[in-house]
């Protein structure tokens, strides 16, 4: 994994991801995410050799963000995921739910073209818009069997962290109360704001937490993003052991670089998963890291590995 800092084209690299994910979630189009970043070759075009179907050890599932692999089309994707034990392939909107469905497969979480990460529900005058367009997001996710759908705070833009949080909870209430009808989770992403997502206002666990125990819903969790924590606040395992209750859904990359989650990064992944796995989480563990190696699929495929432990 190259430091950012000390590599000027993986920084550059990471900038233009950046970029391309933020835009693709608020425009609903985030297959188109990748293919403007330097380096993502077509997976196409190269052959990978297949395998057996793996039996997967870990009580939790396996999933994989379809942005970071966008060279490859969704259904040649799913083909080629599926031996490698990943169930899901998410942060794909209700288009392409069908389509994962005729795989076998699942979105693990859902997004729609309206939903978006700088302008969230910590903005008031987002609350309208938001409650008229989520109900109909939410019968199509429990229609197509969706465990979940993505939300975000937002960019903090001057307002403090209780008053964010004020207005997250009074935007999503309504939203939240469905979703409960519909069996539905409601579940708000945490991101780094000191790399990636600049001004971004749930950055930290304690405020995720906050959040929702102030809505003491059992259909609202959090995204616990270990990439995007670990750059905030560290203290990875610990968090999980005392949030778990919390978090609905975990994506993984590694640190620094967002690239694999193998021995080039600083995180240990496997102890990182044995402590997922024993708090007796069922839910999907998400890969959204950027590959650089050659073989993109083959790192996807050691990833799974990684991550596929017992408590």
């Amino acid at each position: 994994m190259r430091n950012p800092i000390i590599y000027a084209r993986e920084d550059n690299r990471k900038n233009a991801i950046n970029m391309n994910r933020r835009e693709a979630i608020n425009t609903g189009l985030l297959g188109l995410a990748a293919t403007q970043v330097p380096g993502m070759t077509s997976m196409l075009s190269g052959s990978h050799k297949k395998e057996s179907t793996m039996d997967s050890k870990a009580p939790f599932q396996h999933s994989v963000c379809k942005w970071c692999f966008n060279d490859l089309p969704l259904e040649a994707m799913a083909e080629k995921v599926k031996d490698m034990g990943i169930t899901s392939i998410e942060l794909v909107g209700v288009n392409d739910w069908a389509t994962l469905k005729k795989y076998g497969m699942t979105c693990a979480i859902g997004n729609a073209p309206f939903i978006s990460l700088t302008d969230g529900f910590n903005e008031v005058n987002n609350h309208a818009k938001y409650h008229s367009m989520f109900p109909e997001l939410l019968q199509k996710a429990a229609d197509a069997g969706i465990p979940n759908i993505i939300v975000f705070s937002g960019n903090r833009r001057g307002k403090s962290d209780v008053e964010g949080l004020e207005n997250c909870a009074k935007g999503l209430e309504p939203i939240v109360k469905q979703a409960e009808k519909l069996g539905v989770n409601i579940v708000m992403e945490l991101l780094n704001s000191k790399v990636n997502h600049k001004d971004y206002q749930c950055d930290h666990s304690e405020w995720g937490v906050q959040l929702l125990e102030k809505m003491g819903s059992p259909n609202m969790k959090l995204l616990y993003d270990i990439y995007h924590m670990q750059i905030m606040e560290g203290d990875v395992i610990a968090t999980i052991k005392k949030h778990n209750k919390y978090f609905g859904h975990y994506h993984t990359a590694g640190v620094p670089g967002r690239h694999e989650i193998d021995e080039s990064q600083e995180l240990n992944y496997p102890a990182i998963m044995k402590a997922i796995a024993a708090t007796g989480y069922k839910g999907f563990v998400a890969q959204e890291f950027i590959p650089v190696a050659q073989d993109k699929l083959g790192s996807l495929r050691k990833a799974v590995e990684i991550c596929d432990v017992t408590a």
